[in-house]
């Protein structure tokens, strides 16, 4: 391919790309959730797809010395209001409805990767659905996320 066809594919990536630097800034401005869970968020070439690690340790574990499911679940929810506001710059996107199944556990020391899929865009409503996989890519939990998109209050 020519370098100026390079070019212009690299330009229709960027702009359908899923660009959250803007959105880790903000949650990266005080303590959170997110940055207590030990959170991170990752830009993607798709404008439906955002994506998420976390560490499992002590911040994000049951007793047991295992990943919590309501960690999974809170991941899976911050990924997919990370995605909603990326999709909608000046707005509020807040969750209203967050359901999962978890299908296998996850030791304390690995890093769970999440994947949201968004399979809904509205105007007012976002759905979202996560894939949570262990460093060996083995499926932990199943989530789908319901984001409400408000306009903030002047």
């Amino acid at each position: 391919m020519p370098f100026h066809g390079v070019v212009k594919s690299l330009r229709l990536i960027e702009l359908n790309a899923m660009n959250v630097d803007h959105i880790k800034e903000i949650i990266e401005q005080q303590p959170n959730l997110s940055t207590a869970l030990g959170r991170e968020f990752i830009s993607t070439p798709d404008d439906d797809l955002c994506m998420a690690t976390m560490k499992v340790d002590e911040r994000n574990r049951q007793p047991f010395g295992f990943l919590s499911g309501g960690a999974s679940l809170a991941l899976a929810e911050n990924l997919a209001g990370v995605g909603s506001s990326a999709l909608c710059p000046g707005k509020i996107c807040v969750g209203i409805n967050v359901s999962g199944s978890h299908v296998k556990a996850v030791a304390e020391g690995d890093t769970v990767t999440a994947l949201a899929h968004l399979v809904q865009k509205g105007r007012k409503l976002h759905v979202w659905n996560v894939e949570i996989n262990n460093s060996a890519g083995e499926l932990i939990s199943l989530v789908s996320v319901t984001n409400y998109i408000v306009s903030p209050k002047k």
